[in-house]
């Protein structure tokens, strides 16, 4: 059975400082979904609707997650998460978390998803507690 409810211990995590997650989605009404899932927290969301704004984004500012949409156009999200990869290795930086976030929810697509470099895999449609509590889990791995 899947949880629907988000625990008050989540949301309590993801409102103790600003946190700045990228989101990266080419669907309008899945970014309203997402940002209304994130009001209750002290996130701060920036949005990219394709892949290669998602690099430029990433070039520009540090981000403590990436939620990263798979089937996009100019640029799709493993393309873009091999790249940013990429530029983290080049710079020696820690690699960002991204969770990748699409439709595609065969064993395959798991795979092919981390094989790019993704950190945590999420089919939609996704639940508010299931979001939630990864980006916690993601961006606080200590708690």
């Amino acid at each position: 059975m899947q949880r629907t409810q988000v625990s008050q211990e989540t949301i309590n995590t993801l409102s103790e400082k600003p946190t700045d997650i990228l989101v990266v989605e080419d669907s309008d009404s899945n970014l309203a979904l997402i940002e209304l899932y994130f009001a209750p927290t002290a996130c701060r969301l920036d949005f990219a609707m394709n892949g290669y704004e998602a690099v430029e984004k990433f070039k520009a500012k540090p981000y403590a997650l990436i939620l990263m949409d798979i089937q996009m156009p100019v640029m799709d999200g493993l393309e873009a998460t091999r790249i940013i990869r990429k530029m983290e290795q080049e710079h020696g930086d820690a690699p960002v978390p991204i969770v990748a976030v699409t439709a595609n929810a065969f064993k395959e697509d798991e795979e092919n998803c981390m094989a790019a470099g993704c950190t945590d895999y999420l089919a939609k449609p996704i639940s508010k507690a299931k979001l939630l509590e990864c980006v916690a889990r993601h961006i606080y791995p200590e708690k």
